[in-house]
């Protein structure tokens, strides 16, 4: 993956070398649409949003697809970037890690979706429609559960239940301690079955 892979729209600023600028200041030149400066901010940035992606994916190949959606991203929208709010590298490791996240779900979604499609032509006795319905109230309990959870708890949740990671992994991709990751799955896990057995 190179910055050359990106399309980016042409400019008329003249090139310069941003060999010893910060992060920062690149992304405030990338805002103006400076290609010199999104190749310096690439060639800084880009192994570590792979890292970032792969954390969560667990694919190679995935990794560096989402990675290469996120420096588009990047690209198009650099004018976003406050550095007053944070670095440059916090905010392009967050986008990398959303992106990771959604890539998960789409995964997930998708691998649902085939699975359906596989079973929709098989004859299916009563008690296969019942157990049907039955999975179907379910996720949609499960759905509503989770909503009640704080954002934190839930990106914990669905990394672990519907992404298949550790808790190990879970404090890697959120940055966050071991124990901390823990205690948002405990916690997360005791508020979903109170706001099950709500629902029952």
């Amino acid at each position: 993956m190179t910055a050359a892979a990106i399309s980016i729209a042409p400019t008329t600023a003249p090139v310069q070398s941003y060999g010893d600028a910060a992060s920062e200041e690149l992304l405030v030149a990338v805002a103006g649409g400076d290609q010199s400066a999104f190749a310096s901010l690439y060639d800084r940035v880009s192994s570590q949003v792979v890292g970032v992606a792969l954390r969560v994916l667990r694919d190679r190949s995935l990794a560096e697809e989402v990675a290469q959606e996120v420096m588009v991203e990047v690209w198009r929208k650099a004018d976003r970037f406050d550095p007053n709010r944070g670095t440059a590298s916090g905010w392009i490791t967050t986008l990398a890690h959303r992106r990771a996240v959604d890539r998960v779900r789409s995964e997930q979604a998708s691998r649902d979706r085939d699975d359906r499609v596989s079973r929709r032509d098989e004859p299916r006795a009563f008690d296969a429609v019942a157990d049907e319905v039955e999975v179907s109230l379910d996720h949609w309990q499960v759905r509503q559960a989770l909503a009640t959870l704080t954002e934190r708890q839930r990106e914990a949740i669905e990394l672990a239940y519907f992404g298949g990671h550790t808790y190990r992994d879970v404090a890697r991709v959120l940055e966050i301690p071991e124990g901390t990751a823990k205690s948002r799955l405990r916690d997360g896990l005791l508020r979903l079955r109170e706001a099950l057995e709500e629902l029952v």
